[in-house]
């Protein structure tokens, strides 16, 4: 099968999406299976550490793309540069277009499927409903997720299914409207390639003892991660391991704000920010030197980081909001304490003081994270590719027109 990919983003920016497409169609491909991925060009990628660790093959197609003006770390690409690769991707003989944001590449992958005659799946990964607040904070809340929902519920019934990676964001798009055939897939963990061999010592790079508890969080620094209420928590954690220290691995739009409130709040000594980390090792020696991998958002479809830290016998701390849910299960090597710092903090004391019970925390975290591979999620996504296709493939046309939606 040939797959057409679509996506606003990817490699070298971080985020939840370019990793699902990456683990995807790197599996897709080692299962005999060629993937074209349309993306945005980045200027200056050349210029980012982290561009090093994703090299472009053929089949990926950069397209020119313009920054986003209420975020710099996105691109909008040129529409009609993609919509001028049709007589190229007709004799690449397309079988399926699968969009992986809601943007440029939405409008332009139906265009594409259209135009080729084949079906068009789209993936939702963006919880756009509590998503929006955080950058257009002078907008009325409801209003937004009223705009959101009706947004989301437009885009979805205008594909032939959608791809919900997790049980509680299904459930979100059923409230919505969205009468789409929908399909549950979440995004695995290529265990083979993500468990390399200890590098260097995390903990000496800091300046840390063995004894100092090391909370870690690892993701996109940016507001939706709720990474303030981790700060909220720490003092209180502190009460009790004085010597604890939070750090944040990551990059994003957020990372000034959050050092201004360790500066006001005088945490300037139990917080580290340590920026992005490559995964060819370093990303993994700081799972494995941490005592607790944290995490507080409450907008994750999924939250591919908390089985990265699991598979890496690191146990979790995590709200159990939304996609979390579904990833999470407390007799796999977590705790899911209620949302209030409070209560957190007691979750991750009561860790701090039992070594015993992190350690078997940590044994029954690798094994539940090896229930999560590529390789079985894949599985599930070519089935679906099966299905969609068995139904929905049509003659080409020559304009778009309006897609019938699966009830």
């Amino acid at each position: 099968m040939h797959i057409l990919m679509i996506s606003d983003v990817y490699f070298p920016r971080i985020n939840g999406v370019s990793t699902s497409i990456h683990s995807f169609r790197s599996e897709l491909i080692r299962a005999g299976h060629r993937v074209t991925l349309i993306c945005p060009e980045y200027p200056e990628a050349h210029s980012l550490a982290r561009a090093q660790d994703h090299q472009d093959d053929e089949d990926i197609l950069r397209i020119p793309a313009r920054t986003v003006l209420l975020d710099p770390e996105d691109r909008m690409m040129r529409f009609g540069v993609i919509t001028g690769l049709i007589p190229i991707l007709k004799a690449r003989a397309i079988d399926l277009v699968h969009i992986h944001t809601p943007f440029v590449a939405h409008y332009a992958g139906i265009r594409l499927a259209r135009s080729l005659g084949i079906p068009v799946v789209e993936s939702y990964h963006t919880f756009f409903e509590e998503y929006l607040y955080n950058y257009i904070r002078w907008l009325p809340r409801n209003g937004l997720r009223f705009a959101a929902r009706y947004f989301s519920r437009s885009q979805c019934n205008a594909v032939d299914a959608l791809i919900a990676p997790s049980s509680p964001m299904r459930h979100a798009l059923n409230r919505y409207g969205v009468t789409t055939e929908m399909y549950t897939i979440p995004t695995g963990l290529n265990l083979d390639a993500f468990l390399t061999p200890p590098t260097h010592d995390f903990r000496a790079r800091l300046g840390l003892s063995a004894e100092q508890p090391l909370l870690l969080y690892v993701g996109r620094v940016a507001l939706e991660k709720n990474i303030g209420f981790l700060l909220d928590m720490l003092p209180l954690v502190r009460a009790a391991h004085p010597s604890a220290v939070l750090v944040i691995a990551g990059e994003g739009p957020a990372e000034s704000p959050l050092r201004a409130q360790v500066a006001e709040r005088q945490l300037d000594d139990a917080v580290r920010f340590v920026g992005y980390m490559r995964r060819d090792g370093e990303l993994q020696d700081a799972y494995r030197a941490a005592d607790l991998f944290v995490f507080a958002s409450r907008t994750e479809t999924q939250g591919l980081v908390l089985l990265e830290a699991l598979a890496l016998g690191t146990p979790v701390v995590a709200l159990g909001i939304m996609g979390t849910r579904d990833v999470l299960d407390e007799t796999g090597g977590c705790r899911i304490p209620a949302d209030n710092p409070t209560a957190f903090s007691q979750a991750v004391n009561t860790l701090l003081d039992d070594p015993a019970l992190r350690a078997q925390l940590s044994h029954e975290a690798t094994a539940y994270a090896a229930r999560w591979t590529a390789a079985e999620k894949t599985r599930a996504l070519l089935a679906c590719y099966a299905q969609i296709r068995a139904v929905n493939t049509t003659e080409p046309q020559t304009a778009p027109q309006k897609n019938q939606t699966n009830g």
